[in-house]
């Protein structure tokens, strides 16, 4: 018995190393690709529409050849507002940077009566407003906060009536008047090549004077009018090109 025990010791310790051997090569795996980042690109055309609010500030000086100028008061001619923009963007690592035009309908109204004459009430409306802008903003991937500044246009127009009766008295037609925009804004790319933001701007409208005429057309008086209007729209764009890079 010692024998056969022995000598099956010794077969196994000779046959291990050849079976060894014998043993196919553990196949090489390649390690799995590194992850892709993805970053959005803010560079392309787009176009879109926006709505909101707005508010302006009125301030009413009578004016007279030979006794000067008299305050009338001021108020707030408020109201919606809705519309369009298009423009184009191109990025620079995390900067971007752009040109925007943007055209609106509005129905900004108010009125107060007159503390150098309190049998009239002074009337103002703004019904359309345009802005011509550049921007410049900062991207996160997705999201974009931006600043904006350019020219400003408003479609305006002022009415005088008669307080007791509230009868209309005299007007200056419209008025196209020009000044400055500065703004802010914040925008969220979310979806392919669509981005939606919200934005605030502030229009410094220069001061006009402004000729009343009755129904007849005769002259009735004249006022210098300043005026400033503030914004608050929501946006939403649509972007031409791709939405993203890869980027190892």
């Amino acid at each position: 018995m010692k024998k056969v025990l022995l000598s099956t010791v010794a077969f196994i310790a000779f046959a291990a190393p050849a079976a060894a051997a014998d043993l196919a090569a553990r196949p090489y795996t390649k390690a799995p690709p590194a992850p892709i980042a993805a970053v959005y690109d803010w560079s392309g055309f787009y176009i879109g529409a926006n709505g909101g609010w707005g508010s302006s500030r009125k301030c009413w000086d009578f004016v007279d050849p030979v006794f000067g100028s008299f305050a009338e008061g001021c108020h707030d001619a408020t109201g919606g507002t809705a519309g369009g923009q298009i423009g184009y963007r191109w990025q620079a690592s995390s900067w971007v940077f752009g040109l925007e035009a943007q055209g609106n309908w509005a129905d900004f109204k108010g009125s107060n009566v007159s503390l150098f004459d309190p049998t009239v009430r002074n009337q103002s409306r703004i019904d359309a407003f345009g802005l011509f802008t550049g921007q410049v903003g900062w991207a996160a991937n997705n999201v974009l906060f931006y600043v904006k500044g350019g020219a400003a246009v408003t479609g305006d127009r002022f009415r005088r009536f008669d307080v007791p009766t509230g009868v209309f008295i005299a007007s200056t037609g419209d008025d196209t008047r020009w000044g400055g925009v500065v703004g802010a804004g914040l925008e969220f790319g979310f979806a392919p090549n669509w981005s939606a933001a919200i934005e605030y701007d502030h229009l410094f409208m220069q001061d006009r004077t402004q000729t009343f005429v009755d129904t007849t057309g005769a002259f009735f008086a004249t006022d210098r009018i300043r005026q400033d209007v503030d914004l608050v729209t929501v946006r939403v764009n649509y972007r031409w090109g791709g939405p993203v890079i890869a980027k190892y």
